[in-house]
């Protein structure tokens, strides 16, 4: 990609049109020269926080090849612009494109820490581990500003409610204090999500994203301070960074973590059109050979619904990849295991302290 014409700070460098949309606008070549011609800007590239009311904020996910039950997202949309994010196609449902609208048009919901207080203090609910994260990261640079996850922990401690958290953000050791005291009662386990150790890489990726460096230190410091860590290796991008399995899978346990996962990349609904584009961009070289490997896994297509196989992907290039994880899995964390959550406190924390009676 020639870097003068790459939207910085961004994975797609385009919007897609909306698919529940009849009408779209393109940026059309002739406006760029004008714009360009005339020394004015097409496109500020700024990231808008739209405040959103929901009257929920936790789901109940009924994939049955999902490791979780329950999810919240206290945001939608994620600046952090990984350009394989399944989560891109939500973003249509908020009536905005899966593309840059994605990393630059993000929901914010302030209301989320009185939602899940709600919830979890019904007498009918019964606990169970709440993701944060099951769509977009929780630690994205929005946190920074509005601190909303760390509202919500803050409601999971006072309710002695398990979570769990799935982030690629140094940002989660601002809560640590709040993290540290879940653990004492095993009420908390974070999965950091590290895709490559090379930072040429993760910047192409993940271009918002925390540094590898940073992203296993933080593995470190949370495993120091005795909160469970799960690393994931996900997605396995076929010859950008299934090369790494191991060494990846090596450094997380050197750096403390517990356990690995992954995924085999799947590009479903707008996501396929917004990587292709990316990739003949950014790696035009390998462009073709990268796409019909991620084809092979998916019984010739880009993207991939069929439960049971869509996470796992089969062929040969598959069979590869998911015999390197369960290798790397022998050879690294053979001692090791993820501790269950405890969901056994809450009944007696609902009233916000524990029953005497």
């Amino acid at each position: 990609m020639n870097p003068k014409s790459a939207i910085k700070g961004r994975g797609a460098q385009l919007n897609v049109p909306n698919r529940f949309f009849e009408l779209s606008h393109d940026m059309r070549d002739d406006f760029l020269e004008f714009c360009q011609k005339e020394g004015e800007e097409s496109d500020k590239n700024k990231t808008l926080y739209l405040e959103v009311f929901p009257k929920t904020i936790v789901n109940k996910v009924e994939s049955p090849d999902i490791g979780m039950a329950y999810s919240m997202n206290v945001y939608q949309g994620c600046e952090h612009g990984c350009i394989y994010c399944y989560a891109r196609n939500s973003h249509e449902f908020w009536g905005y494109s899966a593309g840059l609208d994605f990393e630059r048009r993000i929901m914010i919901k302030k209301d989320a820490p009185k939602l899940l207080e709600a919830l979890i203090k019904k007498k009918s609910w019964k606990a169970h581990p709440i993701v944060m994260s099951g769509n977009t990261d929780c630690y994205q640079p929005a946190e920074k500003q509005f601190k909303i996850t760390r509202q919500c922990l803050e409601v999971f401690l006072k309710y002695k409610h398990p979570v769990a958290i799935i982030t690629k953000n140094a940002l989660i050791l601002r809560d640590l204090d709040l993290l540290k005291a879940l653990a004492k009662d095993n009420l908390i386990g974070v999965n950091m999500s590290i895709t490559s150790l090379s930072e040429d890489t993760r910047r192409i990726l993940e271009p918002r994203t925390a540094t590898i460096k940073k992203r296993l230190e933080t593995v470190r410091i949370l495993s120091e301070n005795g909160i469970p860590v799960n690393v994931m290796l996900a997605p396995i991008i076929p010859s950008i960074n299934s090369h790494e399995i191991l060494s990846l899978a090596k450094a997380a346990s050197d750096y403390g973590a517990l356990g690995i996962a992954h995924t085999i990349v799947r590009l479903n609904g707008a996501i396929g059109e917004i990587f292709t584009d990316w990739i003949k961009k950014t790696m035009p070289d390998r462009a073709d050979k990268v796409l019909h490997q991620i084809e092979s896994c998916h019984g010739g297509n880009l993207n991939d619904s069929r439960y049971g196989t869509r996470m796992r992907g089969e062929g040969k290039i598959a069979e590869q990849i998911n015999m390197l994880v369960r290798l790397a899995r022998k050879k690294y964390f053979k001692n090791k295991v993820m501790p269950k959550l405890n969901c056994d406190l809450h009944e007696t924390y609902k009233v916000g302290q524990l029953k005497l009676f």
